[in-house]
């Protein structure tokens, strides 16, 4: 078996060939310039690790591998024109360097190349895949949506937050492991606690991430904390505040939403700490992380096997920036 190191570094030379033809220029070299940023490549990884619980890794794997870091990437192409993100990982954003119209159509063709990969699997357990791979699209779309529309609103509840963030995060991470287990011929069983690991995961990262941009140490974040605050944006600290604020609180948190960004995030951090939020926010993340951890113990292989996935999750989880 590989570690997960390995793992990264037979994935980052693998998927550094040319993906596109190297005409019509303008179209597809925004795609290169995209890709060449790079990112965390965590979504092929579990693919390969899933595979390799259950043996040897399979050539259809790497292909389902570069099918599923595609789509990523042309959500995130998308996700960057509907955000007006000037920025992506340091880096310009493609409608910000090519124009809209542009970043579109390029984002269109990345999704269609990721079902080119995905089409040659093998037939056997090629319907399959590509069920799991076109619910999981559809289900980031509709996360996309309910992302949108909570913007509009002021009474968003937590468990309709949690529904959003399953679908637009965590599905993709269940789908990726899923879909290796697949390949690596594991049990429905198997393959069932290997996808509620991911989604478990998925909410955990999640939380974990709204948690740093509050409570993280700016050096290690990388960032300035208060980001989320800054834009109003909601996240399951601050729909919990909601919750938990009294009325004097709740009617402060109302007047910041005008005050001097470097105000608004002090106070709203000292009335997040005041309720709980902190304390709260990082006990829910660990709730979710250990029913993640449960579902990757019931995995019926031995226990040497999951190693590097247990410390891939660990990672996740504990990471600060």
């Amino acid at each position: 078996m590989h570690t997960l190191d390995e793992l990264g570094q037979l994935f980052s030379q693998k998927f550094s060939v040319n993906h596109f033809p190297d005409q019509p220029q303008g179209l597809y070299e925004p795609n290169n310039y995209f890709l060449s940023i790079g990112g965390k490549r965590i979504r092929p990884l579990l693919v390969l690790m899933a595979n390799e619980l259950f043996g040897d890794i399979h050539e259809d794997s790497w292909k389902v591998a570069f099918a599923l870091e595609l789509m990523h990437n042309f959500t995130l192409i998308h996700d960057d024109i509907m955000d007006d993100a000037p920025v992506r990982r340091g880096k310009a954003t493609v409608h910000e360097l090519y124009g809209a119209s542009t970043a579109i159509l390029a984002g269109d063709v990345m999704l269609i190349r990721a079902y080119q990969y995905l089409n040659q699997i093998d037939i056997s357990y090629l319907r399959v895949i590509n069920e799991i791979f076109n619910q999981t699209s559809t289900e980031i779309c509709e996360g996309q949506q309910y992302d949108m529309a909570f913007e509009e609103r002021t009474d968003v509840k937590l468990d309709e937050y949690l529904k959003m963030i399953s679908l637009k995060t965590s599905v993709l991470l269940a789908a990726s492991l899923k879909m290796g287990s697949i390949i690596g011929g594991a049990s429905v069983r198997n393959q069932d606690h290997l996808y509620q690991f991911g989604l478990n995961l998925g909410i955990a990262f999640q939380i974990q991430d709204d948690y740093l941009d509050c409570f993280g140490d700016p050096e290690k974040f990388g960032k300035m904390i208060g980001g989320d605050i800054k834009k109003n944006k909601k996240t399951f600290l601050a729909i919990h505040l909601q919750n938990v604020a009294n009325e004097t609180e709740k009617h402060e948190l109302q007047q910041l939403k005008s005050a001097t960004e470097e105000k608004k995030v002090e106070r709203t951090l000292a009335i997040m700490k005041n309720n709980g939020v902190d304390q709260w926010a990082w006990d829910l993340k660990q709730e979710y992380f250990n029913k993640a951890m449960y579902h990757l113990e019931e995995i019926a292989v031995i226990s040497a096997r999951k190693k590097e996935l247990k410390y891939l999750a660990e990672f996740l989880i504990s990471r600060e920036h």
